[in-house]
């Protein structure tokens, strides 16, 4: 008995010592180059090195909770989690809960892609009216007086991955994407069946959230966020699987 209760004794001095995870949301949209999915976890891509570089240099395990898009506020209301990456403040109307936000850490750019027969460049206001490819719960401010006016009518997917898999079907002419996005789904394609950029439809400054609670050491995740942007570690995974440098950001106040 006493070793038994030496052993669970034991036990609970090692959870006692042991840090909490840092928690983290993965929206179950993402794919490569930004996450890939292995057996319902991320397993590579850039958030998926960012956050857990981020994490390990708080000293916290990393734990990633994997949802629906339109589920992760909610989550992070509830306490479910700590940290949002990859996310803009524009994105995000009524935010309910007390957040602070890092610095910008990367630029997103959204492209309207066009099939292979058709790769002229065009201006998204001239559109005939036509469905375009688009991800659920994404907002595209740019496009919304076109979705509200019926001159474009937005075709849903669940994910980036499979809006360009429904372009190369032709499902429809054109759809908005993540341009790294794009770029890495062209690699898997003839060249005489790749994808193509028409337009830019707008491009994003993009950083983390961090839940404001004692539990979770919210100024040293930005102090590290900083320190990962200003050492270029963020531009240098962006280049890792995109093989393209990071696009400008102003440079944050240190102060």
């Amino acid at each position: 008995m006493r070793v038994v209760l030496g052993a669970l004794w034991m036990i609970s001095l090692a959870s006692l010592a042991a840090p909490a995870p840092l928690r983290f949301s993965v929206s179950d949209s993402w794919a490569m180059p930004m996450t890939q999915m292995e057996n319902g976890q991320p397993v590579q891509g850039i958030m998926y090195d960012l956050m857990l570089s981020l994490a390990t240099q708080v000293g916290r395990p990393a734990e990633f909770h994997v949802l629906a898009r339109a589920r992760i506020a909610s989550a992070m209301e509830h306490g479910d989690i700590d940290v949002r990456c990859y996310v803009a403040q524009a994105w995000l109307d009524n935010l309910s809960g007390d957040y602070t936000w890092s610095v910008p850490l990367m630029v997103q750019r959204n492209v309207l892609a066009s099939g292979p027969t058709a790769p002229q460049p065009v201006q998204v206001g001239t559109l005939t009216p036509q469905s375009i490819g688009t991800v659920l719960n994404y907002r595209y401010a740019i496009l919304d007086p076109l979705f509200a006016s019926g001159q474009l009518t937005r075709d849903d997917s669940r994910s980036e991955d499979l809006v360009l898999h429904k372009l190369v079907a032709g499902r429809f002419n054109y759809a908005v994407i993540n341009e790294w996005i794009l770029d890495r789904f062209n690699l898997s394609l003839a060249p005489g069946r790749r994808l193509h950029k028409v337009a830019v439809i707008d491009e994003q400054s993009l950083g983390c959230m961090v839940r404001n609670d004692p539990n979770v050491p919210v100024q040293r995740i930005l102090r590290t966020l900083l320190r990962m942007r200003m050492s270029g570690e963020i531009d240098d995974l962006i280049k890792l699987y995109t093989g393209e440098n990071a696009q400008p950001l102003p440079t944050p106040d240190k102060n």
